[in-house]
């Protein structure tokens, strides 16, 4: 197959839905389409808005090649998710909001059927965000709903098999704290037969491997040729590592951010996770365990940010820096290295300003926090939203001895999901960063460990 030039990428994050036009030979990309990535309420339970994200596809996808021309496409979502299919390929179910508490409601049972942590790197998550307690919960929660399933695919396959009509789900999406799937032996875990769906999850496939090609109902909506070819596709912080694991030698980590920021460490480095801390193993495009872990960085940021734009100053750094201004951990305590605690403010910041730049740092320090829990060694690459965070960067910069590089992409996603259709690795631009006040930021950064491991520091809260 001749690599295409124009790759159209599917990405749908938590927050938003994407389509970005990727230009093959320098991963740059060249236009941008989003929609809010809007949870709807039940019945049954929330779920998203699968049918408005698919029409809004295919209108990009249109004027993408009208405007450019548009040789392939690629997809890249958020994990924790899959799409409950019917013997006809429509819904079975509505698609649930990983957010959702109603798996909670029937956690011991569930316990009782997941393998342990040793087995299948998932740790015990809340909510819905081990996918197995999704599907262990919706089964029992709509009592018609088991013989209505024939198809399970995880969710970047949905919109292959949309685009396509070829069902699977991808090894990056099974291994992405499911209780799915086994890293270490890529295969199934225990839990897909003892949930009944042995014959009803897709077939695995590696992410670059060709889904097919556009159903000639898509052809005709979008004006694409018929014979534009679908990769299968991968989860989202796994395309950010990609391009790093074909053009970089290991050891090395990237941290993916975005509504979630994901650290992953590349190397041959043991490292004992700890289940309790929100780290896990993720499984990356050529099928290998990657040590992680995460926390909810970005939507921490805007829960902070509180709709503040002030930008920081010299007095205001001063002040941070000198009267010891913390964020401690957790603001979002669901999940990430301090779940279960409800951090706050060690006071009560002045100005705009400083708590802007507080809120850099504490993201920094929990970002370091992710990536000492995942034996991270060697560089750290920067991808997503917070590489254009000046604070960020210098924070982080000033502990992490083997250097800091932000990325300039736009959304590392997007790079790595075009990439599939790629036999050679390409390297992403990207500029060491130089911490400011090392010293400085040091000392800070010390206090701010010292008091987030204090149980009952006394905080005001966000």
């Amino acid at each position: 197959m001749t690599e295409p030039r124009h790759i159209a990428v599917i990405d749908v994050g938590k927050t938003n839905a994407k389509l970005a036009l990727v230009d093959a030979g320098t991963l740059r990309e060249i236009a941008v389409e989003t929609r809010p990535n809007t949870v709807l309420p039940g019945p049954p339970w929330p779920h998203f808005d699968l049918e408005g994200h698919w029409s809004f596809f295919l209108d990009a996808l249109a004027r993408f090649h009208a405007g450019h021309g548009v040789d392939a496409i690629s997809v890249t979502t958020h994990g924790a998710s899959a799409v409950l299919l019917d013997a006809n390929g429509d819904l079975a179910a509505p698609m649930l909001d990983y957010e959702h508490d109603g798996p909670d409601s029937v956690r011991a049972a569930y316990d009782s059927l997941r393998p342990d942590f040793a087995v299948t790197g998932s740790p015990r998550l809340p909510m819905g965000l081990n996918l197995g307690a999704q599907l262990h919960w919706m089964l029992g929660a709509d009592p018609g709903l088991d013989a209505r399933l024939a198809h399970v695919v995880t969710y970047p396959q949905y919109w292959g098999f949309r685009l396509t009509g070829a069902l699977a789900t991808d090894t990056t999406s099974l291994g992405c704290h499911t209780d799915l799937w086994e890293p270490w032996t890529g295969r199934p875990s225990a839990l897909v037969e003892r949930l009944g769906l042995a014959r009803r999850l897709a077939p695995a496939r590696h992410a670059a491997d060709i889904l097919g090609t556009i159903t000639a109902e898509v052809a005709r909506k979008t004006g694409l040729s018929p014979r534009t070819p679908v990769a299968t596709g991968i989860h989202d912080s796994n395309a950010s590592l990609y391009p790093h694991i074909l053009s970089r030698t290991p050891p090395f980590s990237v941290v993916s951010t975005g509504t979630w920021v994901v650290a992953m460490a590349v190397g041959e480095t043991p490292v004992s996770l700890d289940p309790a801390r929100d780290t896990l193993v993720n499984v990356d495009a050529q099928g290998k365990p990657v040590p992680s872990a995460r926390f909810m960085g970005g939507r921490e940021y805007e829960m902070i940010r509180s709709g503040r734009t002030a930008a920081s100053d010299a007095d205001d750094r001063r002040a941070v820096l000198s009267g010891r201004l913390h964020l401690l951990p957790s603001v979002e305590p669901g999940s990430g290295p301090f779940q279960g605690r409800s951090g706050g403010w060690s006071r009560r910041p002045d100005t705009d300003g400083q708590a802007m730049l507080a809120l850099s740092f504490y993201l920094a320090l929990m970002t370091q926090e992710c990536l000492a829990l995942s034996g991270a060694a060697g560089p750290v690459v920067i991808e997503g939203p917070f590489a254009r965070n000046a604070d960020y960067l210098d924070m982080l910069a000033a502990v992490r001895p083997d250097g800091v590089i932000a990325t300039a992409s736009q959304t590392g996603t997007s790079a790595g999901a075009a990439l599939l259709f790629s036999s050679k690795g390409v390297a992403l631009g990207g500029r060491l960063v130089t911490p400011s006040d090392t010293a400085a930021l040091r000392g800070y950064t010390a206090e701010w460990q010292q008091a987030a491991r204090v149980e009952r520091a006394p905080v005001f809260r966000p």
